[in-house]
């Protein structure tokens, strides 16, 4: 896996504010019956990460969807920046600034790790046309470059911009995911299972890429990981679900010491 740069620009860094960059009120949504979000209320700040934790089923994806628009909650608020998103399609609200990367790799391994950022930056920009890509036309404009090159260079694939996807690693496939996400320059990062299929070194190495991504851009993360070695690694705090419900919030070994918790994971509160 590429390893992130080790020079820090604290300049882009933002002051983390006291006010709510992403606010969820009530939100509630029900599948067959079953109530996969129950209510739930949280917030999260401008630049800071917050850990989204909890055992399977605890309804933490159909949150991320929901704060995303590919699921319409049943009820509820979802606010960010200010801006209500209540029916707002899922590319208005990432020309807003919501970014974000899935649990399965999402990639096509036809194309160079430059070419994914490049498609993701033409979808984010709207200037794209199909008739052009189809007669081979659209040539990749300065500022789309541009924004591609400072996207690879963050994360430490400058290297490997013209290589094939398939011949890359997992570890460096997740890598690309989430340089294909910073294109848009988002100020709030959707993470879902980054390190769902890597061993504990690329993990580790992920979990430093992303940390040195949020403080150069100061953007917020809210990030669902069950490994809570990188919830820990990476997470100004935790926010434990279960059963829809958001169940404990604050620093993530205190909340991980709750007896709620415990018992969702463990079947047990001791």
């Amino acid at each position: 896996m590429a390893e992130a740069p080790a020079d820090l620009d604290m300049d882009r860094t933002a002051s983390r504010s006291s006010e709510a960059l992403l606010t969820v009120r009530g939100l509630r949504k029900t599948f067959g019956g079953v109530e996969a979000v129950a209510g739930v209320d949280m917030s999260i700040r401008a630049g800071e990460t917050v850990g989204l934790v909890g055992p399977n089923g605890a309804g933490k994806t159909t949150l991320f969807n929901c704060i995303c628009g590919q699921v319409r909650p049943g009820s509820g608020t979802i606010v960010f920046d200010g801006v209500p998103l209540d029916r707002m399609p899922v590319y208005r609200r990432a020309r807003l600034g919501i970014g974000r990367t899935y649990q399965r790799i999402e990639l096509f391994p036809e194309l160079s790790v430059r070419d994914h950022l490049l498609v993701a930056e033409r979808a984010r920009s709207g200037h794209g046309r199909l008739w052009k890509d189809l007669l081979n036309r659209a040539r990749p404009q300065p500022d789309e470059l541009s924004r591609v090159e400072a996207a690879l260079q963050l994360v430490g694939l400058s290297d490997l911009a013209d290589t094939s996807v398939a011949a890359l690693g997992l570890g460096t496939c997740r890598v690309v995911e989430l340089a294909r996400a910073l294109v848009a320059e988002p100020r709030l990062l959707l993470a879902d299972e980054p390190s769902s299929g890597l061993d504990v070194h690329e993990t580790r190495q992920l979990a430093d890429i992303l940390r040195t991504v949020q403080r150069r851009r100061g953007m917020a993360v809210l990030l669902v990981e069950h490994d809570l070695a990188m919830v820990e690694r990476v997470a100004d705090r935790a926010i434990a679900m279960d059963l829809g419900q958001v169940i404990a919030e604050g620093p993530l070994k205190t909340v991980m010491a709750e007896g709620r918790v415990r018992h969702a994971y463990l079947g047990t509160d001791r």
